[in-house]
């Protein structure tokens, strides 16, 4: 049996995967955490192995051959069967210890989770929480987390939800900007303020428009796609725009025609049904749930 028919090894596929990811060399030893000497042997020990080059050098950096974007997908199931692997092993199944991975929504995972979290640890110094703030839906049926805050309802049936209500967002600015630029009662004088939004076209911009607001991309003064840099200005008083209302409460913003403008985002969490007998993911499971719950007052 040849070498390859035994099994790739995980670290030369690891730092394949860090290449893949970063386009360097020197970016993937920092990724991985490893010399960048010791990430080019073992891509140039898979190179060998398998009988064909992963990379070709550009002026960007390392670009990637056809064999190894086929490859790729491969090497990031290993790499989060690897990672549940190492959360699962982490603790007995009985005890309140060790690591789960949660996966929520940036706003979700910066402004709401960690007190939550600090409460969540002062019961149970012993759990290890791993957070991953990101707008896109982890796939929990793969394991990329144990416990996911979610702004849909989840459509897999292999997974436990419990639905914790919506979240209501609206359209706030700082008192400071309202008593320099005036304060808007209607939807069409809120448009000859200062807006805050996306850059480009996104269903955050559709849902806008959908509740009567006609706003175009081009109405925009401050532009990003991320939650959290738009709601760093509105804190900032740059102009107006759409938050959480309880988040808005909690900071002391002012809210605008409410009764002509709001949407509402109903909140999940989530977990996969293997679980849910695991005591350290029921007790994440159980504090996001109340936590969550309070935050929605």
């Amino acid at each position: 049996m040849s070498s390859l028919d035994a099994g790739i090894d995980w670290e030369r596929q690891r730092a394949f995967l860090a290449v893949m990811t970063e386009g360097s060399l020197s970016a993937a030893a920092r990724r991985i955490g490893i010399a960048q000497p010791t990430v080019r042997r073992r891509i140039e020990e898979l190179e060998a192995e398998i009988g064909t080059p992963l990379f070709t050098r550009s002026p960007s950096g390392l670009l990637p051959t056809e064999q190894a974007r086929a490859l790729a997908e491969h090497a990031r199931a290993m790499a989060l069967a690897a990672d549940a692997f190492g959360r699962a092993a982490s603790a007995e199944a009985a005890e309140i210890a060790g690591r789960v991975r949660i996966s929520a929504s940036d706003v979700i995972a910066v402004e709401v989770l960690p007190p939550i979290l600090a409460r969540l640890a002062a019961r149970h110094p012993a759990l290890v929480i791993e957070l991953s703030p990101s707008n896109r839906n982890e796939d929990m049926l793969r394991r990329e987390a144990d416990v996911a805050v979610r702004m849909v309802a989840p459509m897999q049936e292999a997974l436990v939800a419990q639905r914790i209500g919506a979240v209501r967002l609206g359209l706030h600015a700082h008192a400071d900007y309202l008593a320099a630029a005036g304060t808007p009662h209607t939807l069409e004088a809120v448009r000859d303020h200062r807006l805050i939004g996306v850059e480009r076209d996104t269903p955050i911009l559709r849902a806008l428009q959908a509740q009567g607001f006609p706003v175009r991309l081009a109405d925009f003064a401050f532009r990003s796609d991320s939650d959290l840099a738009q709601l760093a200005a509105i804190r900032a008083g740059l102009g107006i725009g759409v938050c959480q209302v309880p988040l808005a409460v909690r900071d002391g913003l002012v809210r605008l025609v409410p009764e002509g403008f709001g949407f509402d985002l109903e909140t999940w969490v989530v977990c996969h049904e293997d679980l849910r007998g695991v005591a350290r993911v029921r007790v994440v499971f159980d504090a996001l749930v109340t936590g969550l719950r309070e935050y929605l007052g």
